[in-house]
């Protein structure tokens, strides 16, 4: 099946595309402002689904408001109906689409212009009035306050807050992707709203309240409780926002006539640990998750970690060693390996977010060395 993405470079395009790719059967052709006509016209001739995410949310003038969310969508539509073809057409809308603003009434008109399409030419639509969109790449200090507060308070920079109460509701990129893919092969006739689930409704200060908690996990080593299906959703996030160069943090340790002890995180039946003795040589790992997130630390021997992030191939490696209690945080959208570098038999621990489920693995094998 081939599958067209449009705003392909988007915090939302990049994540889709990555879910849809895991498909052998799905090609998918990702275009966005730079890409040449004669790549979207041969997506146009042989795509059987038009995800449509380009959009503009900040133009310098109001009137790129109409240019930037309607006209790239008129555009598609003429350029279908001349080549008589109807593939389904899947359009990121936005829930300010119901508000009198110059960004909602964009996209209320990007709307009607896909349901008249639709009705007049027998096209198959789906139509997804979004809130607020949150996960791993979202750009911060841009339009998502959640991508903000996690890359400041990541990197220890101060917040503002001008109305702590204030709800928001927000909703993971990556169950807005399932919600995409779950259309694929699917029979979707007519034109209708869908939704994404679950969303989330929560006070900017509980946000913050929450995230500042995940920072401080580092100093006291009590982990956040992760029961309920947003906050395991914002640590992903959170944690998909520390700097590449600050994956890794000591741990105290103390010393006796024993030996040496040091805690790894206190969790009250959350999370997963689980060990490994690995021979030497011997590389683990090559895959990478969605939202959740391991911990690696080495007990005994001398190791490589190896992190590539799987949109931007940005490299990093970290040398552990048992010598040294070192944690070393493995984020979302970053596929690792540990290798055992030195000669004799190595032992790590490791901690997952999520115990391990083989319905949703969210386990993806993807090579860190191309």
């Amino acid at each position: 099946m081939k599958i067209l993405v449009t705003g392909a470079k988007g915090f939302i395009g990049k994540n889709l595309i990555l879910s849809l790719t895991r498909n052998p059967m799905i090609e998918v052709v990702g275009v966005d402002v730079d890409s040449s006509l004669e790549v979207l016209n041969h997506a146009l001739d042989v795509c059987e689904i038009v995800f449509h995410l380009a959009g503009i949310n900040r133009p310098e003038k109001e009137a790129d408001f109409e240019e930037g969310n309607v006209g790239p969508l008129d555009a598609i539509l003429s350029a279908l109906a001349r080549r008589n073809r109807r593939p389904l057409i899947v359009l990121s809308s936005s829930v300010q689409a119901s508000l009198d603003n110059p960004y909602g009434r964009s996209k209320k008109r990007a709307e009607d212009t896909l349901l008249e399409y639709a009705n007049r030419t027998g096209t198959s639509a789906r139509i997804f009035r979004l809130p607020g969109v949150f996960g791993k790449w979202c750009r911060p200090n841009y339009n998502s306050v959640v991508a903000t507060f996690c890359h400041n308070i990541a990197r220890g920079i101060p917040i503002e807050i001008s109305d702590p109460a204030r709800e928001i509701e927000i909703v993971h990129v990556d169950d807005l992707a399932r919600a995409f893919s779950e259309l694929v092969g699917q029979e979707s006739k007519g034109a209708a709203f869908a939704t994404v689930s679950p969303s989330f409704q929560i006070s900017l200060r509980k946000l913050v309240e929450i995230l500042y908690g995940f920072q401080k996990t580092r100093e006291t080593l009590s982990l956040t409780d992760l029961s309920e299906p947003l906050l395991w959703r914002l640590f992903g996030t959170y944690v998909s926002y520390l700097p590449s160069d600050g994956f890794s943090y000591c741990v105290e340790s103390k010393s006796d006539q024993r030996g040496v002890l040091a805690e790894l995180l206190k969790a009250s039946g959350y999370g997963q640990f689980f060990v490994s003795r690995t021979k030497p040589g011997v590389t683990r790992g090559n895959h990478y998750h969605d939202i959740k997130v391991e911990k690696f630390i080495v007990l005994q021997g001398d190791a490589v970690i190896r992190f590539r992030n799987v949109s931007t191939d940005e490299y990093v490696e970290y040398d552990v060693s048992g010598t040294q209690f070192r944690i070393v945080d493995i984020p979302p959208g970053w596929t690792h390996s540990i290798e055992n570098v030195g000669s004799s038999e190595m032992i790590v621990l490791f901690w997952s977010s999520g115990i391990f489920d083989p319905a949703q693995p969210d386990t993806y094998a993807a090579e860190v060395l191309k």
